[in-house]
């Protein structure tokens, strides 16, 4: 299936944490509290797509109360955290939504991710993401993870589907 059919498709969009919405750097307090940085260009992305009709939805291996505060700011449909296996937690989802994995798009960075890239209809890596990753991505995206690689796919997917300037863009 070529590209452009795969991003009309999408109807959930899925994206990993570290690595992806954040650079995977995490910064450490000295009372071993930990920060996260978010993209204001990936916030706005999500945001894009949420009034574009697309849900949005957090799957992450690592839980962070960072992450849930960035959630509710941008109005992330679904949250998912601290979950290593993320096949089971992505099947769950569906069942959820009432969608199927090819009505899905997911964005990740690393072995992890995997599974879930293989499964869902539309899978997108950042650039900083692991060589297997990249190699198995439907999609890679010139810009890293945590420095817009998430407005871009939000932006590819809206192009696709002729939504992009309603959905906000200038």
């Amino acid at each position: 299936m070529k590209l452009d059919a795969r991003a009309r498709r999408v109807r959930l969009a899925i994206f990993d944490v570290d690595g992806v919405l954040t650079d995977g750097t995490i910064f450490i307090g000295p009372a071993g509290e930990a920060f996260k940085a978010f993209s204001i260009l990936d916030g706005q992305g999500l945001k894009m797509l949420r009034e574009a009709g697309i849900a949005t939805a957090i799957l992450s291996g690592r839980a962070h109360k960072a992450v849930d505060h960035r959630a509710k700011e941008l109005s992330i449909d679904y949250v998912i955290q601290g979950k290593s296996e993320k096949l089971p937690e992505f099947d769950k989802l569906l069942k959820r939504v009432k969608l199927e994995a090819k009505d899905c798009a997911y964005m990740g960075d690393d072995l992890p991710d995997l599974p879930v890239m293989r499964r869902c209809g539309f899978s997108v890596a950042p650039a900083n993401a692991v060589k297997a990753v990249k190699d198995e991505a439907h999609h890679v995206t010139r810009a890293r993870g945590g420095k817009g690689a998430v407005r871009e796919m939000c932006e590819l997917i809206l192009r696709h589907r002729r939504q992009l300037k309603r959905a906000g863009e200038v």
